[in-house]
């Protein structure tokens, strides 16, 4: 196992810029060479242009969990009561400075897609993302709760069909979505500390279904909780493990393969990007006490390549 990062994590903005409570779900859109996270609790998407340095914030109508594109740019995001279509709009180009700090704000127009009822209090979607072949899976958990409390639920939404019934049930914080570059294995993973787990499916791609769950990972072996998610281009999966300040690559097989420290205690999900997608962008949390470095995103070059993420197929 390589214990040694090939390159130092840097942040990704100036350290005047404003940095998340709970960043998840980073997202980079090649197009705009632009990379898009949420900040959970602030209810916030924020994208930074690499470019010209402009950091741009949308403020949102409830929690947010995670977010995906269609191909027409439409965000689809996963809120406290369900999914909604979010259309992004610019600021006035008045306000638009390069470089200019705290961030420009937008405006969106929402639309809800569908509605989830859940059965318990204070649940929300949390981590989630599309298959190769651009279903949109998420889950469900309870916030705040440190008890164990198995109430979150993994869906799928499909544009003919809608939202599904749950497909994996019994989840206390539902986390590490990702699948293999030939889509017919998934993973998912419980980082609560009760869990700590990362399981393996096989995935029926032509019908979205997956079978035959098994632990991948039980990082009760390791230092840290699973927490979110990406898979390189050459089929190893990453994921940030939490209250540990590290990152872990597993190999196909299961075995670790790399360990990679960050300045923050709290990584929460990490996105290839950037040009060739040699970047690994990693979001974090801000605990309490919080330290200089929570908070902010990070990027680095781990020596390996990941996979554009998938829009989602058909239009919002």
């Amino acid at each position: 196992m390589n214990e040694t990062t090939p390159a130092k994590p840097r942040r990704l903005e100036p350290r005047n810029a404003r940095r998340s409570a709970v960043g998840e779900s980073p997202v980079w859109r090649a197009s705009q060479n632009a990379l898009y996270w949420v900040d959970i609790p602030a209810q916030t998407l924020a994208r930074y242009e690499v470019s010209n340095e402009r950091r741009t914030e949308w403020l949102l109508p409830e929690r947010v969990g995670c977010i995906a594109f269609d191909r027409n740019g439409t965000v689809l995001a996963a809120l406290e009561t369900g999914l909604f279509a979010l259309t992004l709009h610019e600021p006035a180009p008045a306000t638009a400075r390069s470089g200019d700090m705290p961030a420009h704000c937008g405006t969106l127009t929402t639309r809800r897609l569908a509605s989830v009822t859940h059965d318990a209090e204070r649940m929300r979607f949390n981590d989630g993302r599309c298959d190769r072949q651009g279903r949109f899976w998420a889950g469900t958990m309870v916030q705040d709760a440190p008890p164990p409390h198995p109430a979150g639920k993994l869906y799928r939404y499909e544009a003919n069909t809608g939202l599904s019934a749950p497909i994996v049930e019994g989840l206390c914080t539902q986390n590490g979505l990702a699948w293999s570059p030939d889509g017919r294995t998934m993973y998912l993973s419980d980082s609560h500390p009760s869990s700590r787990v990362i399981w393996t499916f096989d995935y029926d791609i032509d019908d979205g279904v997956p079978t035959n769950r098994r632990v991948f990972a039980d990082l009760h072996d390791y230092a840290g909780r699973p927490d979110g998610a990406a898979i390189d281009a050459e089929g190893c999966y990453w994921i940030c493990a939490n209250d540990a300040g590290l990152l872990l690559r597993f190999a196909p097989d299961g075995r670790l393969d790399r360990k990679l420290a960050l300045p923050a205690s709290k990584p929460s999900m990490c996105a290839f990007g950037g040009p060739g997608f040699d970047t690994l962008f990693v979001t974090t949390i801000c605990p309490n006490p919080v330290s200089e470095h929570d908070g902010y995103v990070f990027a680095m070059h781990p020596g390996v390549r990941g996979l554009p993420e998938p829009e989602f197929a058909g239009t919002l």
